[in-house]
């Protein structure tokens, strides 16, 4: 089976108005949809939250605060996502009410939810999902921020410092999962940067040795390479954000993973491009830069990737 993995998905600010002008179709191009119609389950990372209520967190200290229109979740029904994680700065940026509208526009739309929720056992709850006779479990988590940690009657987010090792809640919930492939999306490290920090490469080998089969991280907005089994950052997937002149985040990857016997063998990096609240495949200009820095990126992690064709291939023995 195939899996297919994306990064930051906002649908706030310039894209919600790109949906009320132009509709959900408008965000992406048909060319990307052919894509991910080649993968039996889809997750990706949710940087908003889905609401029309809600106050923006009291926080002085930050900059941005990422609200979608309920629409908002036709993007997401149209895309084929099947679960996304929740666990990300974003989760509470309208506070919890913001959050729990998020959950029950997802749920009602048939697309499950990690990383967050209404307590702190159902933000540590995973998903399972089966295809193809494969049964793949999912866990999100965050490293920061501290303050929108889920508690006993309280919404927010997985918390796990991640900087000080794998937290003990976050090896039992891997240890606990009756699953054949086990999928942790972590919202780890700082943003703009193009390769995993030390303390991320750290706990990458902690989860693991944990037990979890294929980790896919994000937070960076920028790809980063990857190691056995371990994508460090999978990047922007929609967005309106500035670009950096340098790490190029309006360049990135969309990741299918294929496994068998319940095991992830290869990578396949499809190269997009995302224009202001739009994703398309990347022209070959485009798609020679992206090839040129994943390629670097993996070889400084000790990971070969290789050009076949339009996709950056990478073979897990």
């Amino acid at each position: 089976m195939i899996l297919a993995l994306a990064g930051d998905t906002m649908l706030g600010r310039g894209v919600a108005q790109r949906i009320a002008e132009d509709g959900p179709g408008s965000l992406i191009a048909d060319d990307v949809l052919a894509v991910l119609g080649e993968a039996e389950l889809f997750v990706l990372n949710l940087e908003c939250v889905i609401s029309d209520r809600g106050s923006p967190w009291p926080d002085p200290r930050k900059p941005f605060f990422f609200r979608a229109p309920p629409r908002a979740v036709e993007v997401l029904r149209l895309l084929g996502a099947d679960c996304v994680t929740l666990a990300n700065n974003h989760a509470l940026d309208f506070g919890a009410e913001a959050l729990l509208d998020t959950l029950d526009h997802l749920h009602a739309a048939g697309i499950a939810t990690v990383g967050a929720g209404a307590d702190d056992v159902a933000a540590w709850t995973p998903v399972v999902c089966e295809r193809d006779g494969i049964r793949i479990g999912i866990v999100g988590v965050t490293d920061h921020p501290a303050e929108f940690a889920a508690a006993t009657g309280r919404p927010g987010v997985a918390y796990a410092d991640l900087r000080h090792g794998i937290p003990e809640r976050l090896r039992a919930t891997i240890a606990g999962i009756d699953a054949d492939v086990v999928l942790v999306t972590p919202h780890w490290g700082p943003n703009m940067i193009g390769a995993p920090l030390a303390f991320v490469r750290e706990a990458a080998t902690g989860l693991r040795t944990a037990g979890a089969t294929l980790v896919a991280g994000h937070s960076a907005h920028v790809f980063q390479g990857a190691a056995h089994r371990v994508l460090f950052d999978l990047g922007d997937f929609i967005d309106d954000y500035a670009t950096h002149p340098e790490l190029r985040n309006d360049l990135g990857l969309l990741f299918l993973v294929t496994i068998e016997d319940g095991v992830p063998r290869r990578v396949e990096g499809v190269p997009l491009a995302l224009d202001y609240c739009r994703t398309r495949l990347a022209r070959r200009d485009e798609t020679e830069w992206i090839a040129d820095r994943f390629r670097r990126a993996c070889a400084d992690l000790g990971t070969a990737a290789s050009l076949v064709g339009d996709r950056l291939v990478i073979e897990w023995p």
